[in-house]
């Protein structure tokens, strides 16, 4: 769910109303955790969360983030988790943004099969690697990011009614 930018901008009215409908409808239930995309279209994303998704009735993990350093510290403020898989450290790009993201949003994700580790396709078991490569980026120690990781999924889903 979510915004898929460019190659679909055909279909980007109609993607915005199906993603404001799911977001009217969460934060009427209250308590849902979404797990949104935002290729391409990180800004209108983030506005429409703001708009239709109130930080007390529900929670936007944004998958695979790319947006900009100011975009990350505004979805931060809305609340927002960022997943961080092993792949997305391993550009410059990637690097600076999992620098960039607080320490307490952050989450993993193996994004299998559609990432690779060790030429094979990800799958949930290398957690750990990813893990490590968010220490590596982060400069910290990988039990530190570890337990930061698993505090950070607790509370998230803690926060479900």
């Amino acid at each position: 769910m979510g915004l898929d930018g460019p190659r679909f901008y055909k279909s980007l009215d109609i993607q915005k109303h199906v993603f404001r409908s799911v977001l009217e409808r969460c934060a009427e239930a209250g308590g849902k955790i979404l797990t949104v995309h935002s290729v391409r279209s990180v800004p209108a994303v983030l506005e429409m969360v703001e708009r239709y998704l109130p930080q007390d009735r529900g929670t936007v993990v944004l998958h695979w983030f790319t947006g900009s350093k100011s975009e990350a510290r505004r979805a931060a403020t809305l609340g927002c988790y960022f997943p961080v898989n092993a792949e997305m450290t391993r550009s410059d790009r990637g690097r600076a943004l999992v620098t960039e993201l607080p320490i307490d949003r952050i989450l993993t994700e193996t994004d299998g099969p559609f990432t690779h580790i060790d030429g094979r396709p990800s799958e949930s078991a290398d957690v750990n690697t990813t893990v490590a490569a968010i220490a590596d980026v982060r400069k910290l120690p990988v039990d530190a990011v570890a337990t930061a990781v698993r505090s950070n999924l607790r509370f998230l889903l803690g926060r479900r009614p």
